[in-house]
C-alpha cells in the first residue's frame, strides 16, 4: 500500500460529507463525532492508521463490520478491489449507500444485519475491519478470513479496548497482537459485551 497516496487521499477527503447539520463545522477536528442512533464516526487519524494497518491493495476483498457514516468505507473502497459492508442500523446503511454513490464508488456491497456473524455469502475475505468493540473476536469472522489475511478489531470491555490485529497464515494458523488502546461503541450481537 502506497503510504503517500493514502495520506494524500486522507487530506483530500472532506469529513463534513459524513456528518449532519450543525456538526459539519466540527468535521476537521481530530475527534469522534456523533452520527445518530448512539453511533459515532471515528477521529480521522484513527481511520488513517487503521486503513494503513490493513495493508490494502486493489486485489483485496474487504469485509467491514459497522458501516456507520461510510467514512471508513470510503478509504476501503478507494484502496481495495471490493468492499462488503455490514451495518445493523438500516437508516445509517441507507445514508452511507447514498453518500458513497454520490462520491462515485461502485465497488461496495451493503447489507443490514448482525455484523458479528460476518457475511458468509462472499467469504473468504483478504481483509476484515470491525469498527465496533467486541468482548472477544467472533469465531465466524475468523472463519471468513482468508489464509494470509488480516483482521482489525477492537477487543475489550466498555470504555477501553485494544485494537487487535488478527492474522491467519497460509496454513490457517491464527495469531493476534494488540496494537494500541482505543475506545469504540459496542458490537451488538453475539460477541458484544456481557454476552
Amino acid at each position: 500500500m502506497d503510504d503517500e497516496k493514502l495520506r494524500a487521499f486522507f487530506r483530500s477527503l472532506d469529513r463534513s460529507l459524513f456528518v449532519e447539520g450543525g456538526l459539519k463545522p466540527l468535521a476537521p477536528l481530530d475527534r469522534p463525532l456523533p452520527i445518530g442512533f448512539g453511533q459515532t464516526v471515528s477521529q480521522p487519524t484513527l481511520v488513517l492508521d487503521m486503513t494503513a494497518a490493513l495493508e490494502l491493495d486493489k486485489n483485496c476483498r474487504v469485509l467491514e463490520i459497522g458501516t456507520g457514516s461510510g467514512y471508513q468505507t470510503t478509504f476501503l473502497a478507494e484502496f481495495a478491489g471490493e468492499v462488503f459492508t455490514v451495518e445493523r442500523i438500516p437508516e445509517l446503511s441507507l445514508q452511507a449507500r447514498e453518500r458513497l454513490a454520490r462520491l462515485g464508488y461502485s465497488n461496495i456491497r451493503f447489507r443490514t444485519g448482525d455484523g458479528s456473524l460476518g457475511w458468509a455469502q462472499y467469504a473468504p475475505y483478504d481483509r476484515i475491519i470491525v469498527t465496533a468493540a467486541a468482548g472477544s473476536v467472533p469465531p465466524r469472522l475468523i472463519a471468513q478470513l482468508k489464509n494470509g489475511g488480516r483482521m482489525l478489531i477492537p477487543v475489550g470491555p466498555p470504555g477501553l479496548q485494544e485494537l487487535t490485529l488478527v492474522t491467519k497464515d497460509e496454513n490457517g494458523a491464527v495469531g493476534a497482537r494488540a496494537l494500541y488502546a482505543v475506545t469504540f461503541v459496542e458490537l451488538v450481537g453475539d460477541f458484544g459485551w456481557g454476552k
